[in-house]
């Protein structure tokens, strides 16, 4: 994981605003996040991967896709390079914030929790990400 300032990929706010939905905004660009349960990557299984919603670069495959039955698309492991981690101090925690590495946007946060053998899981908002379904 890369950490670092500055993004390859860089646009106005109101380019992102006039791209994004007003909730893709709120959680990529501000930080939010959604209600557990009730984004639509939560229960997604189909094999493909998964894309950064502002700027479509590939973060996940579903290979490294699980149930970790807590409201939110939760990942064992993200495709190399892809992600940026920072350290998150809000709401009282210590968190490590992810973010993706080409737009800076936010994706959620990583826990050294997971069931398998990376021992992480990737808690991602659904509003942050797209699927591209795998060519058969």
């Amino acid at each position: 994981m890369r950490n670092k300032n500055n993004y390859p990929l860089e646009k106005s706010d109101e380019d992102w605003k006039s791209e994004l939905s007003d909730e893709e905004y709120r959680i990529l660009r501000q930080k939010g996040t959604e209600y557990p349960f009730t984004g639509k990557f939560n229960d997604h299984y189909q094999e493909g991967t998964y894309l950064c919603k502002g700027c479509d670069e590939p973060l996940y495959t579903s290979e490294s896709k699980f149930d970790s039955h807590c409201g939110w698309p939760s990942y064992d492991k993200a495709i190399e390079g892809s992600l940026e981690e920072v350290p998150d101090h809000s709401s009282g925690m210590i968190r490590t914030e992810i973010v993706c590495a080409n737009c800076g946007g936010h994706q959620g946060h990583v826990f050294n929790d997971g069931p398998t053998s990376t021992g992480l899981r990737y808690c991602v908002n659904s509003a942050s990400i797209s699927f591209k379904k795998k060519k058969e």
